[in-house]
């Protein structure tokens, strides 16, 4: 056990005696910019929920999965529900699809090209040249939406959140159901996204 820790770079071992490896750091810092993120983004999502009246999600990446780690629920008796610690690919849905959007690009294409496009929902993209198409226009204007992906009858808009490496570390989403997201207001959401996200980005040191 501890030779296939050591291989794993969990341990190192030095003059007969092991002691903690570098991954583990590297697991540490994952952590504590996670919890960062939350930090920073929980004030400003109570704003952005009292502004828009719907819930406000972050998400961020685990591997292949986006998982969400903070969530502010609406007032509204009709809402989406999504409980924190969820996981959902990142092909589907705004904010887990905002995630895979800012990849490096060969990242992005080994991940399109590898994953199995399951459909989750009616509107749950299932083809990788759409799938490309949607990721390419998502980075250029710096958010997406989504209608029905994960979840039928339920809307997303989402937007990155970038780091003082101007590395997209989260994404925040505002998600309600596909009723209260007409092509009207779809607009005035998505404009909103953006702007808190810039500054949850803003107060983690990026500078763009």
């Amino acid at each position: 056990m501890v030779g296939s820790l050591t291989d794993m770079g969990l341990l190192q071992k030095e003059d007969g005696k092991y002691r903690l490896g570098l991954t583990f750091l590297q697991f540490g810092l994952l952590v504590s910019e996670r919890l960062d993120v939350r930090k920073v983004a929980l004030p400003l999502m109570y704003s952005l929920r009292d502004e828009v009246g719907e819930a406000v999600n972050l998400i961020v990446r685990d591997r292949d999965e986006a998982i969400y780690v903070e969530k502010v629920d609406t007032e509204q008796p009709v809402r989406v529900y999504t409980q924190t610690g969820r996981r959902a690919p990142m092909y589907a849905g705004a904010c887990p699809r905002i995630l895979l959007a800012f990849l490096p690009f060969q990242e992005q294409e080994q991940y399109v090209g590898n994953v199995e496009l399951k459909p989750l929902a009616k509107g749950t993209i299932t083809d990788r040249a759409v799938l490309r198409s949607v990721l390419s226009e998502s980075r250029i204007k710096g958010y997406s939406i989504s209608h029905s992906e994960l979840e039928n009858d339920t809307s997303a808009v989402a937007a990155p959140i970038f780091d003082h490496r101007g590395m997209v570390i989260a994404g925040l989403s505002i998600a309600g159901p596909t009723t209260r997201f007409d092509e009207e207001r779809v607009w005035t959401l998505v404009e909103r996204v953006v702007f808190y996200a810039h500054e949850c980005s803003t107060r983690l040191g990026y500078n763009a």
